[in-house]
């Protein structure tokens, strides 16, 4: 971080003209907002959190701060294209009642109970890919490993045949890329046509699938076509957009969470050590990795009625943004914060959200983490 006077640089941080010191350590300019502007103004109008109790608070309260992404994404993707289809569509940028139906079904195709029984299968995709890795003098840790679990494990999950798991990658990267900051015309066009190609093959492959489905099929996607509530079913388009969903949710965090998480471990010696002398500790190491290195750095509300947050005044229809990784290491909440400890407890982050949008999918994030983890240490 540059010598600047840490006050100075918490009231003129701007996330829309990030310094180029804050993508190799966003830790001091945090640091510097969550203790001189911990509730921060931007000069777009919006707000950014550092502070634990702030962002909890905005999770807590939908009612308040929404999830629903129709007003944001209208500008970025237009109300035509089929990434704004897409985006608008998915369970986390949707608020209830939507958000409500389709939550049910993913609690019910990921609840413990089910992911659990995925920790066979999962183990199989991991040591599938170590096998590949096991005789290189070198290999890409996100490339070969990290990147490539969540596309094969999923695929796996869902039964799509691995010689049609090809694009699925492209596909999703395609689609996430759309989501950055300004996105190109180029990267808007890439993810528009991604989403056409994934939804033109789900609408094959989903249809293959329930002309053969069986009484016996317990695999995640049979119990999407299943489930129903209250008359109320995942069919067509809404389907496919949650899949799509899965898939794109499933793949940034778990990659962030396996390569970061190692990198980490490999920078503290020591807690590398202690996990390798006790692999007991994994449960505890990748709680503690989530924390750390939060997978999903920033996530971000819309304020629906004026309000006030910390004591500051926060007005109707203004974005907000939670620093995830700044929450994870506020000292208020956190001892020795910016210190990995692997048997850190209690360990309240808030990598996976909290109330209603909590991740859908933490089991299975978790899980890959473990495995993966422990698998490539041994």
């Amino acid at each position: 971080m540059s010598d600047m006077n840490p006050a100075l640089i918490a009231q003129t941080f701007d996330p829309a003209q990030l310094p180029a010191d804050y993508f190799a350590d966003p830790y001091p300019y945090f640091q510097a907002l969550r203790e001189h502007d911990p509730v921060h103004r931007c000069p777009d109008g919006g707000f950014y959190l550092t502070r634990h109790a702030d962002c909890y608070q905005v999770y807590r309260d939908p009612t308040r701060f929404s999830s629903d992404k129709r007003q944001t994404f209208l500008p970025l993707f237009g109300a035509d294209s089929l990434l704004y289809e897409h985006h608008t569509s998915s369970l986390v940028f949707n608020d209830p009642p939507l958000h409500t139906q389709v939550r049910r079904a993913f609690g019910n195709a990921l609840s413990p109970r089910a992911v659990a029984a995925m920790a066979a299968p999962i183990s199989r995709v991991i040591d599938e890919l170590l096998d590949h890795i096991e005789d290189r003098v070198e290999f890409d840790l996100v490339t070969d490993f990290a990147a490539a679990i969540p596309i094969e494990v999923i695929g796996s999950l869902l039964r799509i045949p691995p010689a049609e798991r090809g694009p699925l990658r492209r596909w999703s990267l395609a689609i996430l890329g759309a989501l950055e900051f300004q996105p190109n015309p180029q990267r808007l066009a890439e993810g528009n046509a991604a989403v056409a190609e994934f939804l033109a093959f789900l609408d094959d492959f989903v249809q293959r699938r329930q002309h053969s489905l069986s009484d016996d099929d317990n695999d995640l996607l049979a119990r999407l076509i299943r489930w129903q509530s209250d008359g109320y079913q995942l069919r067509g388009k809404t389907l496919y957009h949650q899949i799509i969903f899965l898939l794109n949710a499933g793949h940034e965090t778990t990659t962030n969470l396996i390569s970061n998480g190692l990198l980490a471990l490999l920078n503290q010696p020591d807690q590398l050590a202690r996990l390798r002398h006790d692999p007991g500790l994994i449960d505890s190491t990748v709680e503690e990795l989530l924390r750390f290195e939060a997978p999903i750095q920033l996530n971000n509300r819309l304020s629906l009625a004026d309000t006030e947050l910390g004591g500051v005044p926060i007005p109707a229809g203004v974005n907000i943004t939670l620093a995830i990784a700044a929450a994870n290491r506020d000292p208020a909440v956190f001892e020795q914060p910016d210190r990995l400890d692997i048997c850190r407890q209690p360990n309240p982050h808030l990598s996976f959200g909290s109330g209603i949008h909590t991740c859908a999918g933490l089991h299975i994030a978790r899980l890959e983490g473990k495995i993966a983890i422990a698998r490539l240490l041994q």
